[in-house]
């Protein structure tokens, strides 16, 4: 990873430029606080700050998370191409709560390296080992938590990683120099009664086209599993053992989306926080991505239309697996209509506040299970009712991963491998599931009329120019001409 620009950190300080959020942090050596680029504070002078990649950077090197500009709301980095992939793999990983429950030398394993080797791995690309990152992430969700919440202190340590109620008041106390019971009361959370729900802000760097995202997810949207309404995402969800209900819209005056989850998801919001952040592809530097497409003549005027376009990710990948093998060859109103079928059919029942929200999406083993005269049932051809089988067979052995982890070339052999998955369904997947921003279903009928007819092979060729950032240039595509 290169290294940081003081110089041009510092005039991204001074304009308070939203687009270097969460890319780095500030330093200020005379009150050994850090701060977000977008801090309302006074800036300080040049010669008293440094910068710093990330948030546990900062930590280590002394300084306090600001109490103003809430480091712990800063959006997070898109890791593909910016660190090796196997650091990249290892922050997802522990961003999602990996070694709140496991060991680094089972996560190592995971990776396939060394314990040694990813804390060097790590260090040499982050500057934290490991165990620093984990601990950051967590006492930043804790932060958060104890500041919007109402939860008691003993759930606030619990939900994100703690599994010692001492443990997490001393590391509590050390990094923010006060315990967390005092800045409960200083957020007064006695004020507001307490909620069936919890809320998490999720920050993002502007711009972003919400409405173009909702529009993609609507007409996707399972029923009885998900929905939109208005300017919101609604939808059931399994973490885990955990199983509740979540809505999701944009937090009035900031460049952040609010969650309100069900208190039922609790003991899931590490994983959960890192699903959303998936789905809703908020970790992407908007900025950066749209320069780079603005070049090419057969996107610029598509990219100038549509500021912040993110692709659509997936709360699950094995439901979105699901999706796409039940969208081919149909249209996407009658892949939805399948959907719900087989949700209603084989999905968990569960209460929710919402009337239409009234199954869990099913799971890989329950598909597994299924007889295949069974799946066909809901208006599938056999075939198609095998692939899914097959599909859902594998993920419960563990021979398939579908939550965005490991190698991506391997995983999409393994999709491909699956009689009823072509190269289409895995680069679909690939874009949506796995959220690899390079992803080109070359064969997308969408994409080669938009290309104005090319072949396959003629498409790959044109979208050279594209990388890293070819699923970007898709989904402008499919905006433009209409998704398959």
């Amino acid at each position: 990873m290169s290294p940081l620009d003081p110089d041009a950190c510092y005039r991204a300080v001074l304009a308070r430029d939203a687009r270097f959020d969460g890319v780095f942090f500030v330093g200020v050596k005379t009150t050994g606080i850090y701060c977000r680029p977008i801090c309302p504070a006074r800036t300080p002078g040049r010669d008293r700050v440094t910068f710093h990649r990330t948030a546990a950077e900062a930590e280590r090197a002394g300084f306090r998370a600001c109490f103003r500009c809430r480091p712990e709301l800063a959006p997070g980095l898109a890791r593909v191409d910016a660190v090796p992939r196997v650091v990249g793999e290892a922050m997802r990983r522990i961003e999602a709560g990996a070694l709140a429950d496991g060991s680094l030398a089972e996560l190592a394993r995971e990776l396939g390296v060394s314990s040694r080797h990813l804390r060097r791995a790590m260090h040499a690309a982050l500057g934290i080992s490991p165990v620093e990152l984990a601990q950051s992430r967590r006492l930043a969700l804790a932060r958060q938590l104890v500041a919007d919440t109402t939860l008691p202190l003993t759930e606030v340590a619990w939900s994100s990683g703690f599994r010692s109620l001492r443990r997490f008041n001393a590391a509590f106390r050390d990094r923010y120099d006060c315990p967390p019971s005092r800045l409960r009361r200083a957020r007064r959370p006695a004020a507001r009664p307490a909620a069936p729900t919890l809320t998490l802000t999720l920050s993002y760097r502007p711009p972003y086209d919400w409405p173009g995202l909702l529009r993609f997810l609507d007409a996707r949207a399972v029923p009885g599993v998900e929905l939109v309404r208005g300017d919101s995402y609604l939808r059931t969800a399994r973490v885990g053992a955990h199983r509740g209900w979540l809505v999701i819209a944009p937090a009035a005056g900031r460049a952040a989306l609010r969650a309100e989850i069900s208190l039922s998801l609790s003991g899931a919001l590490m994983p959960l926080r890192a699903r959303l952040r998936r789905l809703f592809d908020l970790d992407a530097q908007p900025a950066t991505i749209a320069a780079h497409l603005a070049r090419d003549p057969v996107l610029a005027g598509r990219v100038d239309a549509r500021p912040g376009l993110r692709v659509p990710g997936a709360f699950d990948g094995f439901e979105a697996a699901v999706r796409a093998v039940l969208g081919q060859q149909v249209s996407v109103a009658a892949a939805t209509t399948l959907a719900g079928r087989l949700a209603a059919r084989f999905g968990e029942p569960i209460a929710t506040p919402d009337a239409a929200l009234t199954h869990l999406a099913p799971t890989p083993a329950r598909i597994a299970a299924a007889a295949e005269s069974e799946i066909a049932g809901i208006g599938v051809p056999r075939s198609r009712a095998r692939t899914l089988i097959g599909v859902a067979r594998a993920v419960a052995a563990g021979e398939l991963s579908l939550d965005g982890g490991g190698e991506i070339d391997g995983v999409l052999d393994r999709l491909v491998a699956i009689p009823g998955i072509g190269p289409w369904t895995a680069h679909y997947l690939a874009m949506r599931a796995f959220g690899w921003p390079d992803a080109f279903p070359e064969t997308d009928l969408g994409v080669r009329r938009a290309l104005g007819g090319v072949s396959g092979p003629r498409a790959r060729a044109l979208a050279e120019p594209w990388r890293p950032w070819r699923a970007y240039a898709v989904t402008h595509l499919w905006t433009s001409e209409g998704a398959p």
